[in-house]
């Protein structure tokens, strides 16, 4: 069917023909010879991805004259809607968020006619029913990807932006979570706190003490358990895929202020032995962000990278930028990566296999992450000790235990559909990573991790670790809070075991670093100087918090050494005994994230990349 438009200069209505196979038009038109042609069908077959997205990764055709065949051999019009603007009421009608979920967008009516806009005319038949309950009597004419995707943002971008800072229901999120002047709940806590340290100093100290020695006995029990269970667990076998079709899969990269890190992003995912027709790569980038968006422009992107620009919205987090990213995803598996990331290169491929060998229960795999600038200086090693052990040992034990794994914030892997599900991201939290794996859970799904390794740049100057440890620790006070509002309701969810890990973890993390002070100022005593709150503990009770101080230390050690031993830095190991002095760090950063939550809750403190490249850090 041909196009009865008004004359255009945006639009071309070729004669029709009779309809060839995409190949062979292509092959007829001269557009791609015939040995790339072979070579473009052979991955077709083997992939889940249809030609014409093969010929544009692998850079075989101009996408000019791959739309201009394509229009020819369909007797479809070709339109812009970049330079010729679509009707934003059609948009509306239809919804901007299935537009670029579909690729397509109303262009325009013609008398009864809506002509709708598609970069994927093989899909058009499938969808007509759809639009035409929608939009009456449609029309197809052809589009390039680009220019569907840019028209529905240029023209309901307000609308997209509310869509990503409410996907998650408001009973699991934290957006409504009020400032400390506005909270009467919380003011009236503060005060009764305040009232009890004033009227009682001695017995609300020794309170404090108590339950800071009570989450620190149940965080070292874990920690133990997880060592114990990790060291019990034996290497995954390196499974090549099955014989199945292989899955596209989207990586979301969140940018923000990132002047030079392109060129270096672009060759470390160019360094992924996946089919590049089968990658999709959204470069995220706040439509604020000038210096991202020029660097970017000026950069050679491929063609399986793509740049979103995220409207201007209430928050500027990297979860409200994954989830307006989210809309534009193709793969049916989704990951995340950070600005900074050197993946391994076989890594998609043993993501693709462990989630083929799992049954769907298993919605989310998460990835180890370790630091390619371990010797930076000192700051650098201990956080290389502290996510050896974490990564390496922790948190596979806590899988094995069949506990709810706190997800990092990248190398994270998804079931786009249970992503989807479940709302996707926060956009509100500052840790979305570790809210998420709670909601996971809650909803019955698994999280398990994958043998593959992504190096990262290690945060190594004090005042930038101390933001970004501050901005992790804000986010594990208010993933607990919004998943305690209803603690009988997470209690079902999750089951007791499950339940009581999660306190102990995420809880019993967060008072250890607010009330290790206290703690500390028992070091006063062996120099002679009087405590008062050591004179009031029995002698029983000074005993155990000893026994209980030296066990922790022996723990942490033990992880440290362990996870420094597996990660093959090759750094000594008697830098793991200076993390004693690196851990009291992250009680400046709690009392940072404490002040922050009560007076900028969604505040994004950022992490500045690229200050030390790869290419020294190893």
């Amino acid at each position: 069917m041909t196009l009865a438009l008004r004359p255009s200069p945006h639009v071309d209505r070729p004669a029709p023909q009779r309809r060839l196979a995409m190949g062979a038009s292509l092959l007829h038109a001269g557009v791609v010879g015939p040995e790339d042609m072979v070579m473009a069908l052979a991955h077709r077959g083997r992939e889940a991805g249809c030609l014409p997205d093969v010929l544009r990764a692998r850079g075989l055709v101009v996408e000019g004259d791959l739309l201009a065949a394509e229009a020819r051999n369909r007797g479809m019009g070709l339109v812009d809607p970049l330079a010729d603007p679509p009707d934003a009421r059609l948009i509306a009608a239809l919804g901007p968020a299935d537009c670029l979920r579909l690729g397509l967008v109303p262009w325009r009516r013609a008398g009864d006619v809506t002509v709708v806009a598609t970069s994927r005319p093989a899909e058009f038949p499938r969808l007509r029913n759809w639009l035409t309950a929608r939009l009456g009597p449609v029309c197809p004419a052809l589009a390039s990807p680009r220019a569907v995707e840019g028209a529905v943002h240029a023209l309901a971008g307000a609308a997209l932006a509310l869509a990503a800072e409410s996907r998650v229901a408001e009973a699991e999120s934290c957006r409504a979570w009020p400032r400390l002047h506005r909270s009467p709940r919380s003011m009236a806590v503060l005060a009764l706190l305040a009232t009890l340290a004033l009227a009682q100093p001695t017995a609300f100290a020794l309170g404090l003490l108590a339950f800071f020695a009570v989450t620190l006995v149940l965080l070292v029990g874990l920690k133990l358990a997880a060592l114990l269970a990790a060291l019990a667990l034996r290497p995954a076998p390196v499974i090549p895929p099955g014989g199945g079709i292989d899955p596209m899969i989207t990586i979301i990269v969140a940018l923000y202020r990132e002047s030079d890190i392109a060129p270096r992003l672009v060759a470390r995912l160019a360094r992924l032995d996946y089919p590049t027709e089968l990658l999709d790569v959204l470069l995220v980038v706040e439509e604020d962000d000038r210096m991202t968006r020029d660097a970017l422009a000026a950069s050679e992107l491929p063609e399986w990278m793509r740049v979103i620009t995220v409207p201007r919205g209430s928050v500027k987090t990297k979860p409200r930028a994954l989830n307006h990213a989210l809309v534009y995803a193709r793969g049916a598996i989704v990951g995340v990566y950070d600005a900074e990331d050197a993946p391994d290169p076989d890594q998609l491929t043993r993501v693709v296999a462990q989630f083929q060998r799992s049954g769907p229960e298993v919605a989310c795999l998460q990835g180890m992450l370790d630091y390619y600038n371990p010797r930076t200086n000192w700051l650098s090693r201990c956080f290389t000790i502290e996510y050896a052990g974490w990564f390496r040992l922790i948190l596979p034990g806590i899988a094995r235990l069949g506990l709810v794994v706190p997800l990092g914030g990248t190398t994270l892997f998804f079931r786009r559909n249970v992503l989807e599900e479940l709302g996707a991201w926060d956009a509100h939290n500052v840790t979305e990573d570790a809210d998420l794996g709670l909601r996971l859970a809650r909803h019955g799904y698994r999280t398990e991790i994958v043998e593959t390794v992504t190096g990262e740049e290690a945060n190594c100057r004090a005042l930038p670790w101390i933001k970004q440890r501050s901005r992790w620790q804000k986010g594990y006070m208010m993933t607990w809070a919004v998943h305690m509002r209803a603690p009988l309701l997470l209690l079902r969810q999750l089951g007791p075991w499950r339940f009581l890990g999660v306190q102990v973890l995420i809880l019993g993390s967060i008072v250890q670093s607010l009330l290790s002070p206290l703690a500390w100022t028992f070091w006063l005593v062996p120099l002679g100087f009087a405590h008062p709150l050591f004179a009031a503990l029995p002698a029983a009770a000074v005993w155990a918090m000893t026994a209980t101080f030296i066990l922790s230390d022996a723990v942490n050690l033990a992880i440290g050494l362990i996870g420094l031993h597996r990660s093959g830095h090759g750094i000594s190991l008697l830098w793991v005994v200076t993390t004693k002095l690196y851990y009291p760090l992250a009680s400046l950063s709690a009392y940072k994230a404490l002040i922050e939550l009560a007076t900028r809750p969604f505040y994004w403190d950022k992490t500045t990349h690229g200050l030390f490249d790869q290419s020294g850090g190893r």
